[in-house]
C-alpha cells in the first residue's frame, strides 16, 4: 500500500521549488495510492489535482480545498460521489472508468455551484436507461457531460421527463446494489478459500495445496513406490510452469469489479518483486577495486577515464595536478583526498588515484575548480629537504622522458674527461713529417741560405727567364 507522504509531495513539486504550502498543481497519477490524505492540510492552495490511475476506493479529505478547480480521479475504484461539498471552486470533475453505480449520489454535487464539466463515462451508471437525462435534470449548473455539450432543448426535455426517469433509475440502481452485494460475497469467499489452502499442511506435515498430490511428491523424492518415477515431471518447476501459472491467472474468467482489479494489481506486484529478487540474486558481485596493495603500496587507478597532467613546479617546490572533470558535473559529486605519497579523487564514486614521485604536505594542499572548463586543479607543496626517488626504467624509456633542453643543460654543467695512463704518455715525433730526397744521405734536414750577391751576379743555380717580370 502506497501512502501520500510529505516526501512524495515534495518530489512531485519540483516545479514549485519543492514548496508545499504555496503549491497550486500536483500530479500523483500512477503511484498505486489507495487513500487520499494530508492534501487538505499541507496544500491548501491547490487548484489542480491529478489522482488518475490509482487504487482509491473513496473520495475523502478534499473538503478543505476551497480553491480546487479541477479534480481528476479517473481509473480508480470509486463507487460513490461524496465529500465534495466543501470544494467551492470546483469546475471540472473527472470520474472516468470507475465503479460508480449509485448515480443518485450526484445529488451531493448540487452544492458545487461552479461545476461545469462532469465525466462519468465507463462507469456502471452510464449504462442505465435515462442516465443522461437524470444527470442533466439533477445538476442544472452543468454545461458539459461526458465531453458532450448540454443544449438548452435537452435540458428542457430532461426536466419534463424527470419523474419518470427518476423511478427508472431507482429500479436499476437497486438491482445493481444487489448484484454488487453478491460480488463482494463471492470475492470474500474466494479470498478465504485461497488463504485456507495456503495455510493448511498435508497429512505428512508438508505444506501442499492439494493433499491428494502427496503420493506423487513421495514418489519423486524416493519415499514411495518408484514404478512411474520416470514419467513424473520435475519437482522444481522452471520457467515453463511459471508461464503456465501466469497464463492460467489471466485466462481465468472474472467480473470487472474493484476486488478483481485489486487482485490483478497485487498479483502483478508480487511478480515484479519476485523478478527483482531473482535478478538481484543472479547479478555477479563485482569485486572491489584494489587501491592499495597488502604491502601498503599505492596503485595508479583511473576508473572514470579522465585526462590528467602532473606538473613538477620546481620554482615553487610543488606538484600541480590538472584533472579534466566534466564541465557540467556538480562539484558535490567530487571528493579530493591528498596523502603524502598519492592523491585520490572520487568522481561520481569512481576513483582516480595517482602515485606522486615525491612526498607532499597534505595539510598545505589546495583544490580548485575552473568555472569555464570544469577542470580540477590540485596544488600539493613538496616536503622540503628530500631527494626524488629515481625509478628504475629501461634506457630507451628514460631517454624518451628527457627533453632536448635537459640534455643541453646537463652536458654544459658536467664535462667528461678521458683517463690516460701517465706512463704511456709521450710527445709526438715531428722530425720525419717531411720526407727527404732519396739521393741525400739520411740525416737531419739542413737549410742553406742564399747570399744576395750570388743572386745579383747570377751565380749558383739561378737561370734567366725573359718571361718572368723583373723584381721591383
Amino acid at each position: 500500500m502506497v501512502l501520500i507522504t510529505e516526501d512524495l509531495i515534495r518530489r512531485r513539486a519540483e516545479h514549485n521549488n519543492c514548496e508545499i504550502f504555496s503549491l497550486e498543481e500536483i500530479s500523483l497519477h500512477q503511484q498505486d495510492v489507495e487513500r487520499i490524505e494530508h492534501l487538505d492540510k499541507w496544500c491548501r492552495e491547490l487548484k489542480i489535482l491529478y489522482l488518475q490511475n490509482n487504487l482509491i476506493p473513496k473520495i475523502e479529505n478534499v473538503g478543505r480545498l476551497k480553491k480546487l478547480e479541477y479534480l481528476n480521479l479517473a481509473l480508480n475504484n470509486i463507487e460513490k460521489i461524496e465529500n465534495l461539498e466543501g470544494c467551492e471552486s470546483l469546475q471540472k470533475l473527472d470520474l472516468t472508468v470507475n465503479f460508480v453505480g449509485e448515480v443518485s449520489t450526484i445529488q451531493s454535487l448540487k452544492h458545487n455551484l461552479h461545476l461545469r464539466e462532469l465525466y462519468l463515462v465507463g462507469n456502471p451508471c452510464a449504462q442505465y436507461d435515462g442516465y443522461r437525462k437524470y444527470v442533466v435534470a439533477t445538476l442544472p449548473q452543468l454545461k458539459w457531460l461526458d465531453g458532450k455539450e448540454i443544449e438548452r432543448s435537452e435540458r428542457i426535455q430532461a426536466l419534463q421527463d424527470y419523474r419518470q426517469v427518476q423511478q427508472q433509475i431507482k429500479e436499476e440502481e437497486e438491482a445493481y446494489l444487489l448484484r454488487r452485494a453478491r460480488e463482494r460475497q463471492e470475492a470474500q469467499n474466494k479470498s478465504c478459500t485461497q488463504q485456507s489452502a495456503s495455510r493448511n499442511p498435508g497429512f505428512d506435515g508438508r505444506w501442499y495445496t492439494d493433499i491428494n498430490n502427496t503420493l506423487y511428491v513421495q514418489q519423486v523424492l524416493g519415499e514411495g513406490p518408484t514404478e512411474n518415477k520416470e514419467n513424473c515431471p520435475d519437482v522444481n518447476p522452471g520457467g515453463e510452469d511459471e508461464d503456465q501459472e501466469d497464463k492460467a491467472f489471466w485466462q481465468q474468467p472474472s467480473q470487472y469489479t474493484p476486488e478483481s482489479r485489486l487482485e490483478a494489481h497485487r498479483y502483478m506486484e508480487e511478480k515484479r518483486k519476485s523478478k527483482e529478487s531473482k535478478s538481484e540474486d543472479g547479478k555477479k558481485v563485482k569485486p572491489p577495486r584494489t587501491m592499495i596493495t597488502q604491502d601498503g603500496r599505492a596503485l595508479n587507478v583511473n576508473e572514470p577515464k579522465l585526462d590528467f597532467s602532473l606538473v613538477d613546479d620546481e620554482e615553487n617546490n610543488q606538484f600541480i595536478l590538472d584533472l579534466g572533470i566534466y564541465r557540467h558535473l556538480d562539484t558535490s559529486l567530487v571528493d579530493v583526498d591528498v596523502q603524502p605519497n598519492y592523491v585520490r579523487v572520487l568522481v561520481k564514486s569512481k576513483p582516480f588515484q595517482l602515485v606522486l614521485p615525491e612526498e607532499v604536505k597534505p595539510d598545505s594542499s589546495s583544490a580548485k575548480r575552473s568555472q569555464t572548463t570544469g577542470h580540477l586543479v590540485v596544488t600539493m607543496p613538496k616536503v622540503p629537504g628530500q631527494c626524488a626517488v629515481a625509478r628504475r626504467t629501461p634506457t630507451a624509456a628514460r631517454l624518451s622522458l628527457i627533453s632536448s633542453s635537459d640534455l643541453f643543460f646537463s652536458s654544459s654543467k658536467r664535462i667528461e674527461k678521458l683517463e690516460v695512463d701517465p706512463k704511456a704518455h709521450s710527445f709526438p715525433d715531428v722530425a720525419n713529417i717531411v720526407q727527404e730526397k732519396r739521393d741525400r744521405a739520411p740525416g737531419p734536414l739542413v737549410l742553406s741560405k742564399c747570399r744576395p750577391q750570388d743572386v745579383s751576379e747570377g751565380g749558383g743555380e739561378y737561370t734567366e727567364n725573359s718571361e718572368v717580370p723583373p723584381l721591383m
